[in-house]
């Protein structure tokens, strides 16, 4: 796939204009819409009529975490719109991870599921406050080695792990980055973070990032500047 094609832009927004606007801006360049928590609680399904009347890829994050039978539900309902990625919390264990993924089907057109390893906005000592003693490599590994296990197609995880989930879980597991800042940028709330080329040369499929191109002046001129920094991956 070329650059262009494994960068995946968060939508975080509650507005229907925004959105569309977004689009707009990024149409030829980005094909591939990331529609999280905030976007989907203000707009529903219509976040997904937008997005794909434009003809464009959707990842679904909610981040399903519930007991195996409603996130199994849930994640049949989400494929229902016609998603291609959509998530589950690897914590939420195996039972829940393979409920979800027998709910997808068989099919070769089905979403690809994805399992939430430890967010990116999480470092050693917040981990330790919720009670995993673990540092953050050692427990997205096993949360990554869990999910594989489950049925999951790959994992949601920071640039911090990728080469260590690539030795576990083997070249065709998916590994999608998000915390992706370009050298010199604010790191915002996020904890653990890497640039997106490194993220790539390093072994990660995809890379998402939000805030450093829809907060941008112009998000098209970000997101040409970040294309143009991946050119020669």
């Amino acid at each position: 796939m070329l650059p262009a094609d494994r960068v995946i832009v968060a939508l975080d927004t509650q507005e229907e204009s925004v959105l569309r606007r977004w689009v707009r801006e990024l149409a030829g360049l980005i094909s591939f819409f990331k529609v999280g928590s905030e976007l989907f609680s203000a707009l529903g399904p219509r976040a997904f009529k937008v997005l794909k009347d434009a003809g464009l890829r959707v990842f679904l994050d909610l981040k399903f975490h519930d007991i195996p039978n409603t996130a199994g539900r849930a994640v049949a309902a989400a494929a229902r719109l016609g998603v291609d990625f959509v998530t589950v919390h690897a914590s939420g264990g195996e039972a829940m991870m393979r409920a979800a993924r027998r709910a997808l089907g068989s099919s070769a057109r089905r979403p690809r599921l994805l399992a939430v390893t430890v967010l990116t906005s999480l470092d050693r000592a917040a981990l330790r406050a919720v009670g995993v003693r673990a540092a953050p490599g050692g427990q997205v590994t096993r949360l990554a080695r869990l999910a594989r296990r489950s049925g999951c197609d790959g994992v949601v995880a920071s640039g911090q792990e990728i080469s260590a989930i690539r030795r576990a879980c083997g070249e065709s597991f998916l590994i999608v980055t998000p915390g992706v800042r370009l050298p010199g940028e604010s790191a915002d709330d996020q904890k653990r973070i890497l640039d997106p080329r490194t993220a790539f040369l390093r072994g990660a499929d995809y890379v998402v990032m939000g805030r450093p191109l829809t907060a941008a002046a112009s998000p098209r001129r970000a997101a040409e500047r970040l294309l143009a920094s991946l050119a020669a991956i």
